[in-house]
């Protein structure tokens, strides 16, 4: 249903030196407190909530749910992965690229 193609491999942990890997496709991205944290900005509140509201359907169908924060107009997503004890896992870099994916086809 989602426009993302994905040949998911089976979830795990990632290690330190993967997490480490997989940041440099990711910029601006930051590994703190086992999670992968960034902020992103918009012109104001309507164009947040509007942007958060495109990636649900995303969220949904990979079951997984990132800690969002809403500051008027920005957003920050904390990604860990709550069934594999707040670790990092693959699943939550492929949703970190889609997270960047959405957003430069949003601020176009």
């Amino acid at each position: 249903m989602y426009w993302y193609n994905i040949c998911m491999e089976e979830i795990r942990i990632l290690s330190k030196s993967e997490i480490k890997d997989a940041m440099h496709g990711l910029p601006g991205w930051t590994f703190a407190d086992d999670a992968l944290i960034k902020m992103f900005k918009f012109n104001d509140f309507v164009a947040s909530v509007n942007y958060l509201n495109k990636l649900l359907p995303f969220f949904e169908e990979f079951q997984h749910h990132p800690n969002i924060h809403i500051f008027y107009n920005r957003i920050s997503f904390d990604l860990t992965s709550h069934d594999y004890g707040n670790k990092v896992t693959n699943l939550d870099t492929f949703i970190a690229k889609g997270i960047e994916k959405e957003y430069k086809q949003f601020m176009k």
